[in-house]
């Protein structure tokens, strides 16, 4: 063993010493709320499949014709060997469902955030941010050299002293004779990926508007499921059009994989010229730019509008016993890491998978086991979780 290996062999040891070891599951099937791991069957509550898309068959006819006519990879950037088709369709379809000017769709929502945050801001800029958001976000932050301020979560009195405290060094003489203006940007999820709870949108729009700020926030987990056309957390809240920097994914209720920047032609181009994730990445394979726009068109349909109507019937019907904000994140705080792990495994042993959620994704010593709803599952299917869950006296007997 050279010394590598030796370093990583006991950083590993010590992983595994605080419960918070993870390996890769090996699945055997699609994606889906039944699959199959080492020839055995569970039932799938893990997955942000929340459409039941992944394995729907639009989607796949979509991405089959487009290997056909388009091959199996990209060969470049979008700006370097050309922009395909498919990928122009994908950002026009986004920008479209989304009601803003234009789109750019990314290899994934991490690059989306990394490409836009870091494209945005330098270090005379300040970056605030919620202290739940995902950690592409926070990377992203860090790789700016923007100066990074942590409200906390969901306090907007917090976020007003940022934004005062921003203000005022904006102000100062040295930031005055840099090139451009100095600026503050705001940075929150819609629905939370690991509580399953809401940003407050518009009072935060307030804060912003009020303090000349920027407002990006990410609708990973809200996007197909909120709003009247189903356009996410600021639709329903009605400051969409507010709103400068809109961010989401498309592995999720879309049933595809990437993610999007949506608002501005000016935003788009810029992000164009840019974004470095945009500009130095292979452009994602055409497959999964078709799959997502046939996502994105399926979401708007009557189809779609059936489907989240079941995914809500079935987080109502979980909620009923356990307790919830009403999203379809539900997560049933543990709190200790090892034991967080044996109730999974626990569950396992019943048929179900819930893997367990710990440090660094969640704070220490908040461990949880992270249920997701989708469309796809059956009322038989939550209430097997139901009876797992009271065998485990994780939920009432009645």
């Amino acid at each position: 063993m050279n010394a590598l290996d030796e370093e990583l062999s006991s950083r590993l040891k010590d992983i595994r010493e605080e419960g918070l070891y993870r390996e890769l599951r090996r699945i055997d099937s699609a994606q889906g709320p039944h699959i199959e791991m080492d020839g055995k069957p569970f039932l799938n509550f893990s997955s942000n499949d929340y459409l039941g898309l992944a394995n729907d068959p639009a989607l796949k006819e979509a991405a089959t014709e487009a290997v056909k006519k388009f091959g199996a990879g990209a060969g470049s950037s979008r700006l370097l060997g050309g922009s395909l088709t498919p990928h122009h369709i994908l950002d026009e379809t986004v920008a479209t469902f989304k009601g803003t000017a234009a789109a750019l769709c990314f290899s994934s929502g991490y690059a989306a955030a990394a490409g836009a945050i870091c494209a945005l801001l330098n270090s005379n800029d300040v970056i605030a941010v919620d202290k739940l958001v995902h950690a592409c976000i926070v990377d992203a932050a860090r790789l700016s050299g923007a100066k990074m301020r942590v409200f906390g979560h969901n306090n907007l009195n917090d976020l007003e002293k940022i934004l005062r405290w921003a203000d005022q060094r904006h102000a100062s003489p040295s930031l005055s004779q840099t090139d451009r203006r100095p600026r503050t940007l705001i940075v929150t999820e819609s629905i939370f990926s690991m509580d399953g709870d809401r940003a407050p949108l518009r009072e935060m729009v307030r804060l912003k508007e009020q303090f000349g700020a920027w407002l990006m926030v990410d609708e990973a987990h809200a996007t197909g499921l909120y709003g009247k056309s189903r356009r996410g957390l600021a639709e329903e809240c009605v400051v969409d059009k507010q709103i400068e920097i809109q961010m989401g994914t498309l592995g999720k209720a879309f049933g595809s994989a990437g993610g999007y920047i949506c608002g501005s032609r000016p935003l788009i181009d810029y992000l164009i010229n840019r974004a470095r994730p945009f500009i130095f990445s292979t452009a994602p394979v055409p497959a999964a730019a078709a799959a997502a726009a046939a996502g994105v068109r399926l979401v708007q349909s009557k189809t779609g509008e059936e489907r989240r109507s079941q995914l809500w019937a079935n987080v109502a019907a979980l909620s009923r016993y356990v307790e919830s904000e009403g999203s379809a994140i539900i997560p049933m705080m543990i709190g200790e890491e090892g034991k967080a792990t044996q109730i999974a495994s626990s569950l396992m042993d019943q048929g179900i998978f819930i893997p367990a959620v710990r440090f660094p994704t969640v704070g220490r010593g908040e461990a949880r086991l992270r249920v997701t709803m989708t469309a796809a599952h059956s009322r038989a299917d939550v209430e097997q979780l139901l009876a797992a869950l009271r065998a485990l006296n994780l939920v009432n007997k009645t």
